[in-house]
């Protein structure tokens, strides 16, 4: 009995002294500091340098160069006269327009990057949506514990009042204070599953830390917020990952581009001073690679078939996003007909308020001693049962909101 007295204060005391997080303030918390977004976001630099590398034209080169040195010989040896020097010039030339092709594809690269970086932020405000109200679906069932065993105490007390009174056999406080110990023990293990599914709200939100805080209560939410639309033509247009597979594919098809320019070979001219045999002199050429044999073909066989890969998995990304929103929009609408139709919904109607009513009734009647104790345990059962279910229940409606939110492509 002590154990359970104190118990309910030190539960009771941790509850009070905890600060509020709301489910707003745990998303932009996440989005703000997740280590993967910081790294997404280093990814998008390193995209964008390539993308200033890639417009860079090619150095020219300079030469210094001296022919027909001796050190012996008929006549002497004249480093004025005997010996050709040349100084010149070489610069290359692309052709087939690479450079254009190649800022072409270091662009796709970073739109690409982004994308990727968007449709990570996406994936976790999905799952820090799902842990959170999982979270804060076992806090509610905790305190819902803490307070059907602080309402129990009063029969636990009813009894003991009795029994000292001499009006009631000490076998029925016995059982009715093993009750009181099973309720005790369900506390024990609610505690301990909101403990951990608050360890993987942080872990979630990409923290190192994991504090102890006070979630929105599931109960604030029996109102029911609108569903979201489900539109499975408005999610292919709003989910960041079609749009990665669509940039996917526009990166494949840059790539062709350029392994086709790459094709055509470059240019390369020079032109400077050369002394030979004591003349002053200008040298002059322009050099390029015949494609006889390496016209780049393999290359640009793979790039085509790169192209062919990305269709398909835009096209599969595409199919997969309109049997996400079908899902989620099914089971949204089950759910919500679950807690209205069987459990009441707001009004406190249906299974759950019939077992209170039941419960209620059965303990007035259990003091006029017109029914047994087993009556009135498992009157008190039932309701604490419909109790746990229904806000489960809701914990699981909000998380099929956010499912059919992420799987629409509209913001958490």
């Amino acid at each position: 009995m002590k154990f359970l007295v104190t118990l309910l204060l030190g539960a009771a005391a941790t509850i009070y002294a905890q600060p509020n997080l709301s489910f707003k303030d745990a998303l932009d918390l996440a989005l703000r500091t997740h280590p993967a977004l910081n790294a997404g976001t280093a990814r998008t630099a390193v995209a964008s340098g390539n993308l200033q590398q890639a417009g860079l034209r090619p150095n020219p080169r300079l030469f210094l160069q001296v022919e027909n040195l001796r050190a012996t010989g008929t006549p002497s040896f004249d480093f004025g006269r005997d010996p050709d020097m040349f100084a010149y010039l070489s610069n290359q030339f692309e052709m087939g327009g690479k450079r254009d092709r190649r800022v072409d594809l270091a662009t796709a690269v970073l739109k690409r990057s982004e994308f990727e970086r968007a449709v990570l932020a996406r994936h976790i405000a999905a799952r820090v949506a799902q842990a959170y109200w999982s979270a804060a679906g076992a806090q509610t069932v905790h305190e819902l514990l803490l307070d059907n065993t602080s309402n129990f105490q009063r029969i636990i007390t009813y009894h003991e009042v009795r029994v000292r009174e001499g009006a009631m056999a000490e076998a029925d406080l016995l059982k009715v204070r093993l009750e009181g110990e099973r309720l005790a023990l369900a506390v024990n293990s609610a505690a301990l599953d909101a403990e951990r599914t608050r360890i993987q709200l942080f872990r979630e939100m990409g923290q190192v830390e994991f504090p102890v805080a006070k979630l929105e209560p599931i109960s604030e939410q029996i109102a029911m917020p609108p569903m979201a639309v489900a539109d499975p033509a408005g999610a292919v247009e709003n989910r960041p990952e079609v749009r990665l597979a669509r940039q996917v594919l526009e990166q494949a098809r840059a790539a062709t581009q350029l392994q086709r320019a790459n094709a055509t070979p470059d240019l390369e001219g020079l032109f400077g001073y050369k002394r030979t045999a004591g003349f002053n002199t200008v040298i002059g050429g322009l050099q390029w690679n015949l494609p006889v044999r390496n016209r780049n073909q393999g290359a640009i066989a793979a790039a085509d078939a790169e192209v062919r890969v990305a269709e398909s998995d835009a096209a599969a990304t595409e199919a997969l996003v309109r049997a996400e929103v079908q899902a989620a929009s099914t089971e949204v609408r089950l759910r919500r007909e679950q807690i209205m139709r069987i459990f009441g919904g707001p009004d406190g109607q249906g299974l759950r308020g019939q077992a209170a009513e039941s419960a209620r009734i059965a303990e007035a009647a259990y003091r006029e001693g017109g029914t047994d104790l087993l009556r009135l345990l498992d009157a008190q059962r039932v309701k604490i049962e419909l109790q746990l279910l229904y806000f489960k229940t809701l914990a699981e409606y909000r998380q099929s909101i956010a499912a059919l939110n992420a799987a629409a492509g509209v913001n958490p």
